[in-house]
């Protein structure tokens, strides 16, 4: 794989972002808010630290990414199609009828979609199948999840972060997309979620914490992640909401709606001006 400097990463992040405001504009429903702010994980996950192939997506050996929290699939899409999974143009049919690209994705449509997902709190129990799979098979590759903050919500997260620490799956590590925000506004007033540093740590879980945006920690947590092999590990990753487009950061309003015509055109502008 190449080594992409940080430079590059964030032009490619960049990029990302603005196939995601394309999408949902065009597709005309959608949530932009998690996906722009997951934007630069994702590119240094499947540019820098992922192991995998995107000539051969079925690889044995690759890295599986698990997204739990699916509705920011966007930001999937885009990335798999930046690596070279499948064409761009296929972007273009986000949420269209019979289109390989669902609101939530499917793992049958296109390479490089490793589960199905729509149900919030359930992706942490299909990547602790896959780990303790790969585990038993006593295979090398590691299984990284993507949840959401307000999904720990859900009391089924908390029986598979049990599992993990039962079967000590130190190939699973979970990422948390912590903008503290879900769909009806702030995970502090629709449910506070305490310290999820201390729960994790009370679940026999390896806790890291990062700043999503900054390349150095990123980069430098995930890499961490990977070697740590005692335990499953959570990342607390800080985001911002809507990040990369002024109007829309930090505003739970949008979580699940589409930009309109003007608003899609100022947040590209900014977007192509965005460093």
């Amino acid at each position: 794989m190449k080594n992409y400097s940080v430079k590059e990463l964030k032009s490619v992040a960049n990029l990302i972002r603005q196939d995601i405001i394309r999408m949902i504009h065009r597709a005309g429903s959608g949530h932009p808010g998690g996906a722009l702010g997951m934007a630069d994980i994702f590119t240094v996950l499947y540019f820098k630290i992922l192991k995998h192939n995107h000539e051969k997506p079925d690889w044995l050996q690759r890295d599986r990414l698990i997204l739990s929290n699916g509705h920011i699939c966007p930001v999937l899409y885009a990335t798999l199609a930046h690596r070279g999974y499948f064409s761009l143009n296929i972007l273009k049919k986000l949420r269209q009828i019979n289109s390989p690209l669902q609101g939530h994705p499917h793992n049958e449509t296109l390479a490089g979609i490793e589960n199905s997902s729509g149900p919030l709190g359930q992706g942490i129990s299909q990547a602790v199948g896959l780990a303790l799979a790969t585990q038993l098979d006593k295979q090398k590759n590691h299984i990284f999840c993507i949840t959401s903050d307000g999904e720990h919500n859900e009391g089924q997260l908390w029986e598979a972060v049990m599992t993990a620490n039962k079967y000590k799956l130190g190939n699973l590590i979970n990422i948390i997309d912590y903008n503290g925000i879900q769909i009806d506004g702030k995970t502090k007033d629709i449910m506070p979620l305490g310290s999820l540093k201390a729960k994790y740590q009370a679940f026999g879980w390896k806790v890291l914490e990062m700043d999503g945006h900054n390349y150095a920690q990123i980069i430098r947590t995930l890499e961490k992640a990977k070697e740590y092999r005692q335990s499953p590990v959570v990342i607390i990753a800080k985001t911002t909401l809507g990040k990369g487009v002024s109007f829309m950061e930090n505003k739970f309003d949008w979580h699940g709606i589409a930009p309109n015509t003007e608003q899609a055109d100022k947040a590209l502008t900014e977007l192509k001006n965005y460093v």
